[in-house]
């Protein structure tokens, strides 16, 4: 029996879940404008485990959200996970927050494109088939009326991106799944299980997740 804690801190979305043997019992998430991760992430750990009915103790291993997203959040999400698997000495697993969101999209066949917002028109997105196997990787691009022109069947998109693409993304095989806005700890129970058996994680001394973009500070604004 191998109880997993899932973190989904890339986006707005601060998503916690505990996974027995790659099935959701507990998940607790809230998506604010003000992304409030730092104060509602250790909560919502210590809100999970205690509903799931265990210890930290019981915890097989630690996954979380290895970007692209969000770079307060992402680290966020990574100390907490780091913090975690240090003092229970159990592995830590590095989810794609990308192919959690696609992960959420209930089809059948054609093309799922997972995308999340980054600044003006460019987005993060990747491109998987029906069955979540990666055709595209990860890029940083600036949406066109000419982006994925190239397929030709059925292209459903995810994320947070439908209302500033849907009005330049209008080929007739486009369809917008927009109430899929967020990833969420829940959708990454099944991955890191899968992983988990599979042995497939990460050094917790080194792992960084991945900004995809290096971080850019605002300028601060003049005062009056």
């Amino acid at each position: 029996m191998s109880f997993i804690l899932n973190i989904e801190t890339a986006t707005k979305n601060c998503s916690v879940s505990i996974a027995k043997n790659g099935a959701t019992i507990v998940c607790k998430e809230i998506a604010e404008e003000g992304y409030s991760h730092a104060e509602k992430l250790h909560v919502f750990i210590e809100e999970v485990i205690a509903e799931a009915g265990i210890s930290v103790q019981n915890l097989a291993a630690v996954a979380v959200s290895q970007g692209p997203g969000s770079y307060t959040g992402l680290r966020i999400g990574v100390s907490a996970a780091k913090g975690l698997c240090f003092a229970l000495n159990i592995p830590l697993i590095a989810v794609d927050t990308l192919l959690t969101l696609a992960s959420q999209a209930n089809v059948t066949d054609g093309k799922i494109i997972p995308m999340l917002d980054a600044r003006r028109m460019e987005v993060y997105s990747e491109v998987f088939n029906a069955s979540l196997e990666v055709e595209r990787a990860i890029e940083a691009e600036v949406i066109t009326e000419d982006s994925f022109a190239a397929y030709t069947e059925t292209v459903y998109f995810v994320g947070d991106c439908a209302e500033k693409c849907k009005p330049v993304l209008t080929k007739e095989n486009f369809v917008f799944l927009e109430e899929i806005k967020f990833p969420s700890a829940a959708a990454m129970s099944k991955i890191s299980y899968d992983k988990y058996q599979k042995s497939d994680t990460v050094d917790v001394a080194y792992f960084e997740p991945y900004y995809l973009k290096d971080f850019m500070m605002a300028p601060p604004s003049k005062k009056q």
